[in-house]
């Protein structure tokens, strides 16, 4: 029933400091400001490819003010899911009993989910009509948010229920470099979006220094562009955070095959950035991706 991932929401002190980095090294574009009330929050919509960023900033007691004052930190609070069948989505939710609170944006209702299970921390989506876009900036499209979960079986059935997701899609993924087991809930066989579902197999990585702190959350997204190098090299000028994975032999005036945009470059989001194709290579379908 999920057509896509389009767009992440983000928990932020300052809506104007932490688009900054989104609009100087991606060529994000402003959309509008409004107010979410279900979450107490002033919200500004920026667009980025064809996908959307919403940076959300405390309007007094509420949900985003709590979230902010339990992490510490602006951090990545939502993802965002899309479907051509909004209704039919939303009547599946209140079918399974799943909390959620109905919104009217100036683009069309939007759901926001909480899923919630005790003794563990709250999760959130948020669920749009699937919308046509032109692209603006240098990235074609957000396609993955990445849920940190010690059961991460257990989270991928849930999601799998949450959004009438075919586990025949999915792919087991695992890396001996950073550290992880899990599965990739991909939500059609032809296309990259998905839900990455991991754990940490070492505390002592990055993300398992995360997960022991924070527990199960929203860990970073990933999106997909051929102006790979021409983020790069405007990273690099601002000194910026960043981490490049370019092979071996490979020329640094060349496109490097994914990249990580730190979150203090993104007002406190990691962003991966992979070229088109590369992402198949870890996704189940090594065959499909484009030699340089």
């Amino acid at each position: 029933m999920l057509s896509g991932i389009d767009r992440v929401q983000m928990a932020v002190a300052d809506r104007k400091t932490a688009a900054q980095g989104w609009q100087d090294l991606l060529g994000a574009e402003h959309v509008r400001d409004d107010h979410v009330a279900c979450l107490g929050a002033h919200r500004s919509v920026y667009q980025v490819g064809r996908s959307q960023v919403e940076f959300l900033e405390p309007d007094g007691t509420g949900v985003i003010e709590a979230a902010l004052s339990a992490r510490g930190r602006p951090h990545l609070f939502a993802a965002g899911i899309a479907t051509p069948d909004f209704d039919a989505l939303v009547a599946h939710l209140e079918a399974i009993g799943t909390p959620h609170t109905l919104e009217d944006t100036p683009e069309g209702s939007q759901a926001h989910i909480c899923y919630q299970e005790t003794g563990e921390n709250d999760l959130r989506f948020v669920l749009s009509k699937t919308a046509d876009r032109a692209p603006v900036g240098l990235i074609d499209h957000l396609y993955e948010a990445t849920i940190l979960e010690k059961h991460f079986q257990k989270m991928a059935d849930a999601v799998t229920k949450l959004f009438s997701l075919q586990p025949d899609n999915y792919s087991r993924i695992t890396s001996q470099n950073f550290k992880y087991d899990g599965t990739l809930t991909l939500f059609g066989n032809k296309e990259l979006d998905r839900f990455e579902v991991i754990h940490p197999t070492s505390p002592e990585t990055t993300m398992g220094r995360f997960q022991t702190h924070q527990g199960r959350a929203f860990y970073m997204c990933f999106a997909e562009t051929p102006h790979i190098l021409e983020i790069e090299n405007r990273a690099k000028e601002a000194g910026a955070g960043i981490t490049v994975a370019r092979p071996d032999g490979r020329s640094e005036s060349e496109v490097a095959d994914q990249l990580w945009l730190h979150p203090s470059a993104l007002g406190g989001v990691m962003l991966g950035i992979s070229r088109p194709t590369m992402a198949w290579s870890w996704s189940g379908k090594p065959d499909q991706v484009a030699a340089i």
